[in-house]
């Protein structure tokens, strides 16, 4: 199946006003660049809802918008798990319980953390471990827009991949985190502009909602379960794709969820960017709103691929060229052009935001403190802008890995087994338990990768049966976290804890922190009291809404309401 867009003059001119629209958001933020923590944290001075989004639209790539088409085109509305379960819970629970942690102690980024808490071998593996994830990450967005580029325009991959590559590179070296955050909300706003219309024309092709039901119910192109979100997930008879209830639940929605949105610097270093307390918790609470319901503009499309492209269940095309397709099957001139900017905007998003996170960890946590220590700012920001490059050209190679996966979202649960949950163990255990010692954090971090790689080779040998791969993932996921969490009880028992008074600030009860000046990381009620004090000097009066606790309750309601629902 051909899948070139029949693009006129006028569509691609939307692609380069956006171009030229990002490459002078980088010149003009260039100017504030002025220290290391303007260039990698934004010089900590963004208000709630700029964070919000930009937290939201780094999230929003390749794996966002291609793979959960795909997977919607593929199994159907369960693929709304992934919302529902896997994202929305633990994004408050960043903003309710961790983010007073990572704020208040100043840290510059999650892995510096870990050598706060636990040691310097810890905190190095980590930071290696992380600088490895988040470059193949960035491959996999790299690939979905050079091979969008490809497929809808023509041009060959291997160009693609360069031109895409050469884009993000010119806005992040210029201008730093800030450059990356103001350019992820305005992607974030055009995705949402042109995803709508793209989600209306196809319902309108396929009699609107209830002729969506309809036709998916007759063809039964996506299964038995394909319409029904919770349906095959018993114990006795799973035929979910995404396995029985509890690798959902313990997979899915806790370890690869809690693992992903709590421990990702990714995501974490854009509310570590806000410009104080409450707007740091209120960061990933404001964007799990819109997370809630982008379903409608991203799973939905994958729905109707499914019955106005035959093709992608014959193998003519893979499930990852689903949102292309319907792309050129439905919009028209004009509108294409819009959606199209609107997915290039979405996978730089993405891949922007992870090389901005890998030259953060990278210049803080292994070259200032292992390699060169103790230099002046302006050379730390030069390493930057350098990893920055360096981190574009692996990510080139990364794409590659990238392309031998037809569906990358199976690809991206595969990596988030090994690498996050074992991480989401050590941390919630670190947090919550003074005892564990500095040992137990590394070797529960090996021990939990090496179970979701036992899972995840033997699987992928034939060894263990899995419904789908995502099905393995989870349950991989499962294994990590109680593995780590095994090894680390048994190391800890055996090894000495750090003293009590050098975990000031960094577990749950001690208050007290002063790290390069950093005022004092309060518990929760203490932090509430603070930000009402400073409230009541000010005479500044704050609606529920503007609050994170009763915010949160909120946001869950709404999410516990639409899981019953479905």
């Amino acid at each position: 199946m051909d899948l070139r867009l029949d693009a006129s003059a006028f569509d691609y001119s939307f692609v380069v006003l956006y171009l030229v629209l990002v490459l002078i958001i980088g010149v003009v933020t260039r100017r504030k660049v002025n220290t290391s923590e303007d260039f990698f944290l934004s010089g900590r001075s963004l208000p709630a809802w700029i964070c919000a989004l930009a937290f939201l639209s780094a999230n929003i790539g390749a794996v966002e918008l291609i793979g959960m088409a795909a997977s919607g085109s593929q199994y159907g509305l369960p693929t709304v798990h992934y919302y529902w379960i896997g994202a929305v819970p633990a994004m408050v629970f960043l903003g309710l319980i961790m983010m007073p942690f990572y704020y208040g102690s100043r840290v510059r980024s999650v892995p510096e953390y870990l050598r706060l808490r636990f040691d310097r071998p810890t905190h190095l593996y980590q930071s290696v471990i992380f600088s490895v994830a988040t470059i193949l990450v960035a491959g996999i967005n790299l690939f979905a827009l050079a091979l969008l580029i490809n497929v809808l325009i023509g041009v060959p991959l291997w160009a693609s991949i360069i031109i895409a590559a050469g884009v993000v590179l010119v806005y992040t070296v210029m201008g730093g985190l800030t450059a990356t955050m103001y350019n992820e909300v305005l992607q974030f706003l055009l995705i949402v502009a042109v995803l709508t219309p793209l989600t209306i024309a196809g319902l309108a092709r396929v009699g609107g909602p209830a002729g969506l039901v309809n036709a998916l119910n007759e063809t039964q192109v996506l299964g038995p379960n394909g319409l029904d979100v919770w349906g095959g997930t018993g114990l006795g008879n799973t035929t979910n794709p995404y396995g029985n209830w509890i690798a959902l639940l313990l997979g899915m929605g806790f370890v690869n969820s809690f693992g992903y949105w709590t421990t990702n610097f990714t995501e974490v270093q854009r509310a570590l960017s806000a410009k104080d307390m409450r707007s740091a918790r209120l960061t990933p609470i404001l964007a799990a709103i819109p997370k809630m319901f982008l379903p409608l503009i991203i799973i939905v499309p994958g729905l109707i691929a499914a019955v106005l492209i035959p093709q992608l269940h014959t193998g003519e095309i893979t499930h990852n060229e689903a949102f292309p397709a319907l792309m050129g099957e439905v919009l028209p001139h004009g509108l294409l052009g819009m959606a199209l900017a609107g997915l290039i905007a979405a996978f730089m998003a993405g891949m922007a935001a992870n090389v901005s996170s890998f030259n953060t960890v990278v210049t803080y946590d292994i070259w200032e403190t292992y390699v060169r220590p103790g230099r002046k700012d302006t050379y730390y920001i030069k390493i930057g802008r350098r990893l920055t490059i360096i981190g574009v050209l692996i990510a080139i190679g990364a794409a590659f890995i990238a392309a031998e996966f037809s569906n990358i979202q199976d690809y991206t649960q595969m990596l988030q087994s090994i690498f996050n949950a074992p991480l989401f163990a050590t941390f919630i255990m670190g947090m919550f338990w003074a005892r564990m010692s500095p040992q137990a954090g590394l070797w529960g971090l090996v021990a939990g990768a090496a179970g979701a790689g036992f899972i995840q080779l033997g699987y992928a040998n034939g060894l263990l049966a899995f419904n789908s791969s995502q099905a393995a993932s989870f349950t991989a996921s499962g294994v990590a976290f109680i593995a780590d969490f095994i090894v680390s009880v048994l190391v800890t028992k055996f090894t000495r804890p750090k003293p009590i008074e050098e975990l000031d600030g960094l577990v749950w009860g001690r208050v007290k922190m002063d790290i390069k000046g950093a005022r004092p990381a309060p518990k929760l009620h203490e932090a509430r009291v603070a930000e009402a004090r400073e409230r009541a000097l000010t005479g500044e009066k704050l609606h529920w809404w503007e609050e994170p606790v009763p915010l949160g309750i909120a946001v869950l309601a709404v999410c516990t309401v639409l899981n019953v629902v479905l």
